[in-house]
């Protein structure tokens, strides 16, 4: 099972970023984590720019949603809403096919972000009939740097609750 994590952060030293990769160090046996951190590199969605020759960094991003058995998402909340990159990720999608029957999950670092948490959960069931609105694990990683996020869910009650939702979310992709 080969899931993709997709960072809604652009931000280096993100906690989001931090958070899949430890949540990838994390993943039980049969289960692959590939974190896709590329946000920032996508170019502004337009359909101008649709059609047989896509701008490599958009057809990358593509390609590994296409190579993925399911989607999971963790993201910050800016100004109480989506990050404008990753709404633009999204926005890349709508017009194919790729992300209508893709299983999508969602993770959050924060104790925080319920409003962009909510307006996420809108586009994602407009884009996929597969989002699973219920299926979601929240930590409190706010302020933490990445070592200390690798550190918190090496942590074995963490590592069990992201290996429980890592099991779920494939038995779901599985459905």
């Amino acid at each position: 099972m080969r899931f993709l994590a997709i960072s809604g952060s652009a931000r280096r030293d993100s906690t989001n970023t931090a958070l899949l990769h430890s949540v990838r160090q994390a993943a039980p046996p049969g289960v692959e984590v590939v974190v896709f951190d590329g946000i920032a590199s996508l170019p502004v969605f337009s359909p101008d720019l649709e059609g047989a020759v896509l701008p490599a960094p958009v057809q990358m991003f593509m390609d590994a949603i296409a190579a993925s058995d399911g989607v999971i998402i963790s993201s910050p909340e800016y100004v109480r809403a989506i990050p404008g990159g990753l709404k633009n990720a999204i926005d890349w999608l709508v017009s194919g096919d790729l992300i209508i029957a893709k299983p999508i999950a969602l993770l959050h670092a924060s104790h925080r972000g319920d409003d962009m948490l909510a307006n996420l959960r809108v586009v994602l069931s407009t884009v996929s009939y597969r989002f699973n609105e219920e299926l979601f694990l929240r930590l409190h990683l706010m302020k933490m740097s990445p070592d200390e996020i690798a550190r918190t869910l090496a942590e074995p009650e963490n590592r069990a609750r992201v290996q429980q939702y890592l099991q779920a979310f494939a038995e779901y992709c599985r459905g």
